[in-house]
């Protein structure tokens, strides 16, 4: 039963560590069927060297597990309030990347300093809220999503023009038209989020990026003016 979404999974998951972006089993990469209504995602607490495409665990939309012998993700009611609130997004990446977290662990958003950083995200890389002692206390991993959604709605924020949230005191989360993008995205955060500070070391009260330069490096890159790569035939 979708072999094909469970071998997407699979090999994002391969990437996390791959790409630095990993240590131990802190994270997870899902992969989103929309038409069906399933996604696949990451078993909890399975080592990456072992890891095979059948571990992949497929999930409904509505939280029931429809196919897999090991239990998912502990983070897969926040992907799953992902998928339903952004409804444009094929993929979801959860990571403990170390500048990255570093920022999330502070409560701080990832300044927008320069043109990588502008390349993939149109603006700060926000941090949500805390949360509360009753949200942790209850359905934790589904109520961080709601932080997340929430926080987006509040700031209205296009998750499109900002693929990435840090979770105060957690992490980052990002996302994609697919989970290879959403790995993609990823990288790119912690490639960011590593200059930043880097940045702020060398001029601790330097502002963000002028406006007119931002625009020109995201729009280049996104959206239906982009310019950027090769035309497909």
């Amino acid at each position: 039963m979708l072999e094909e979404l469970k071998r997407e999974a699979y090999e994002a998951n391969l990437q996390l560590p791959k790409q630095g972006l990993i240590n131990l089993t802190f994270g997870n990469a899902s992969a989103l069927d929309r038409a069906r209504g399933i996604f696949a995602i990451k078993p909890s607490g399975v080592a990456y060297e072992t890891l095979r495409p059948d571990d992949m665990v497929l999930v409904d939309l509505a939280g029931k597990v429809v196919e897999g012998k090991l239990k998912p993700s502990s983070d897969t009611p926040t992907h799953r309030r992902l998928f339903l609130a952004f409804e444009k997004i094929g993929g979801v990446v959860h990571t403990h990347s170390s500048c990255a977290t570093a920022f999330a662990q502070a409560g701080r958003a990832i300044p927008a300093f320069g043109t990588t950083h502008a390349d993939y995200f149109y603006g700060d890389v926000p941090v949500a809220r805390k949360l509360k002692p009753a949200e942790i206390a209850g359905a934790y991993e589904w109520e961080t999503g709601n932080v997340i959604v929430d926080h987006f709605k509040a700031k209205r924020l296009d998750p499109l023009d900002c693929p990435a949230v840090l979770v105060n005191r957690h992490g980052p989360f990002t996302w994609g038209p697919t989970v290879a993008k959403a790995v993609e995205v990823a990288v790119a955060l912690e490639c960011c989020a590593h200059m930043a500070l880097m940045s702020l070391q060398l001029k601790p009260k330097l502002t963000t990026i002028e406006v007119e330069l931002r625009n020109q490096h995201f729009k280049r890159k996104h959206g239906p003016g982009a310019t950027y790569g090769q035309v497909k035939s």
